[in-house]
């Protein structure tokens, strides 16, 4: 039997539940699956499976090894199918997850656009604020708006974007307006607390990066609540700048400090190291890197 055979036959049984719903699902016997299963755990030396009567579940040597092998395999699948032109354009699922905002104001438009420009890709999207966990979440890839010095996923930059401090026009009118970052001690400012780091804000003084500590008596972990709030004078708030336009063009915000602003966040598509990007996932990446170079980030 074809080692990939052996592989395939395992993925089927962790994601299917049985070695009887693997050999139904790959159309194969449940001797020749039984067997594939067994020289897969003799070459690799260790127990993959924990079989009972009617169900199978990984071991903790299994669930790690399926989580190299199931994207090897399906980019191996992939170059067979390029190889053989069986296809014009990539098709097939794409997971995608992006923060809950930049995902409805750029990857869902951008989505919109990809699936109509290729007809045989279908996309799961997912949406949150907190870091995902790729492997955990499926996911072939993932939209990161944060500096990543030491991170060990794959990225491809797609852009950067700017974040500004403001505030309303009636909260300046009545307590001031900072004109440098070390005068927001003074102020009352509102902090997004689902970052760690939320109430230390970034700044460039000096030619240098520094931080400045910040508080105020509101505090929330939705960036629309902190534009609204801020919008009718609680405080002072900070953002990037793409998610307060319409406010700024508006006249209901200003943005304040500008002189001090740090330098521009990059937004990065990741995905896990021990992972080959599918040629879809790649195709996406650039494809949004295009879009973003005509936005107003």
């Amino acid at each position: 039997m074809d080692r990939l055979d052996d592989i395939e036959a395992f993925i089927a049984i962790v994601e299917r539940g049985s070695q009887t719903a693997a050999a139904r699902h790959l159309r194969r016997s449940l001797q020749s699956i039984g067997r594939s299963l067994t020289a897969l755990e003799r070459s690799a030396g260790a127990e993959l499976l924990r079989r009972t009567t009617r169900q199978s579940h990984p071991t903790e040597a299994g669930l790690a090894f399926y989580r190299r092998v199931k994207p090897a395999l399906t980019e191996i699948n992939e170059a067979r199918r390029e190889a053989a032109n069986q296809r014009d354009e990539p098709f097939g699922l794409l997971r995608i997850g992006a923060p809950v905002l930049f995902a409805s104001a750029y990857v869902a438009p951008a989505i919109c656009d990809f699936m109509e420009r290729y007809p045989q890709i279908e996309i799961d999207l997912v949406v949150s604020d907190r870091q995902l966990d790729l492997f955990e979440g499926g996911l072939d890839l993932a939209v990161r708006i944060r500096h990543m010095p030491d991170s060990q996923m794959r990225a491809r930059r797609l852009g950067e974007l700017r974040t500004v401090v403001f505030g309303a026009p009636a909260y300046f009118a009545r307590h001031g307006r900072p004109k440098h970052p070390a005068d927001l001690a003074k102020h009352q400012c509102v902090v997004r607390i689902i970052d760690q780091d939320a109430a230390t804000w970034p700044f460039r003084i000096g030619g240098r990066s520094k931080t400045v500590h910040v508080r105020g008596r509101f505090r929330t972990d939705s960036t629309t609540a902190i534009h609204a709030v801020v919008a009718r004078g609680l405080g002072i708030g900070f953002t990037p700048l793409w998610q307060i336009r319409n406010l700024v063009d508006q006249g209901a915000v200003e943005v304040i400090l500008e002189e001090f602003e740090a330098a521009r966040i990059p937004i990065h598509a990741v995905w896990p190291p021990s992972r080959i990007p599918l040629a879809k996932t790649r195709l996406f990446a650039d494809f949004l890197a295009t879009r973003l170079k005509h936005e107003r980030l």
